[in-house]
């Protein structure tokens, strides 16, 4: 009998992870999504990436990310990575930690161009940031729209055999011998050699039930589209940190904005049956939208906003992902918590699973990201304390 692999969670980053396992020729691949694939926070998600994280590891996986989003635009139908680029706006206070790890992608090989203001109104006329701001612009980021990749990564999945389970809630683990041996559901379960959970959100929700609890936070993210402008400006994809948010093009001529609730309190997912269409976002950030960034694109002061995307974040307690095996419970895998970069993240989160599962390790080095890496006692007190978004380690894309 060949590898048998359940993954529980139907966002890009299970259907990523069962993608790269069919590819590799896992004999069986079950993707159980409790409502509909793209649900959660991936069908809301911003799509942006940029390859200029904090991290030696994260600079790495998001090189071979950037890679990936390009090959999977040759490869699933009705899907195209725009190469934009990625504009990460500074001010002078944040510039500093950021320059400082300059050298880091120079021994990486993550391209980069630092812009004066001045180079950058220059470069694109539609944009004006204050003089004191610094771009750090990614010439190989860009953004993808989740409208466009979720179905086609769907039904390459479905093309390579996998088996999608909508409607589907896994309700724990199947244990044989203290290890992970598949998936309890309502009315039945599912064998397996090896599962992950991409969960999310609802990660301590599921984990918790078989004593498997990351240090994770949860909080309301919010993003916004225009209706369509009747001259869409030529944008790259900018984390526009000063302002706290980002900016990039979307389809049809709109613009999509997503903002922070720096003082929202986090949210407890503790029921499975927890759906994101509870979650809403206050009203004034939608009207506060058009003063905030106009200053910056102003192109933005009173357009009229058409759609609302209510998600959610998940964070560690180090602001890194936690991507790999549970040791007290072998076979079981988790990828969760990628701060605001999960879509960016699961190409080659997706790939780097398929590895683990298949070859017992992965092609790059992931201890930064085990979830084996957190004090216990530190994960429990974490776990107690109730925190707002400001509280978080900052990440954004």
């Amino acid at each position: 009998m060949g590898l048998r692999v359940v993954i529980v969670g139907g966002g890009v980053t299970g259907l990523s992870a069962a993608y790269h396992l069919a590819r590799r020729g896992a004999a069986r691949v079950v993707v159980v999504e409790k409502e509909w694939v793209g649900a959660g926070s991936s069908s809301r998600a911003a799509g942006i990436i940029t390859g200029l994280l904090w991290s030696e590891t994260g600079v790495l996986a998001r090189k071979r990310s950037l890679a990936l989003f390009r090959e999977l635009s040759d490869e699933l139908e009705g899907y195209r990575f725009r190469d934009v680029g990625c504009l990460n706006l500074f001010d002078a206070p944040s510039w500093r930690e950021r320059q400082a790890l300059l050298p880091l992608y120079e021994r990486l090989g993550a391209p980069f161009e630092i812009l004066s203001a001045a180079e950058i109104r220059l470069r694109w006329p539609a944009l004006t940031p204050p003089d004191e701001q610094i771009g750090l612009f990614d010439p190989h980021g860009g953004y993808s729209e989740p409208d466009e990749y979720l179905p086609a990564l769907v039904r390459r999945c479905r093309q390579l055999g996998v088996e999608i389970r909508e409607g589907t809630m896994a309700e724990g683990l199947l244990l044989q011998g203290g290890r992970a041996c598949g998936v309890r559901l309502a009315d039945d379960s599912i064998e397996a050699d090896a599962v992950i959970y991409a969960v999310y959100a609802w990660t301590l929700a599921l984990g918790s039930r078989d004593g498997v609890r990351p240090p994770v936070k949860t909080v309301v993210h919010q993003r916004y589209l225009t209706a369509p402008l009747a001259e869409p400006p030529a944008l790259p994809a900018i984390n526009a940190n000063p302002l706290g948010g980002y900016i990039r093009p979307a389809s049809g001529g709109r613009l999509l904005a997503g903002v922070e609730a720096l003082d929202r309190e986090e949210i407890k997912v503790t029921d499975l049956s927890f759906r994101l269409e509870g979650v809403d976002a206050p009203t004034a950030l939608r009207e506060g939208l058009g003063s905030r960034f106009g200053r910056l694109v102003p192109t933005l002061t009173g357009a009229p906003w058409q759609e609302e995307r209510v998600g959610l974040i998940s964070f560690s307690m180090d602001g890194e992902p936690v991507v790999g095996p549970v040791a007290a419970l072998p076979g079981l895998y988790l990828a969760v918590a990628f701060h605001s970069g999960g879509f960016a993240y699961n190409p080659v989160v997706g790939e780097l699973l398929a590895d683990m599962v298949i070859d017992g390790r992965p092609r790059m080095n992931l201890a930064a990201f085990s979830p084996e890496r957190f004090d216990p006692v530190a994960v429990e007190t974490y776990l107690a304390s109730t925190v707002t978004q400001r509280h978080l380690v900052q990440r954004r894309h």
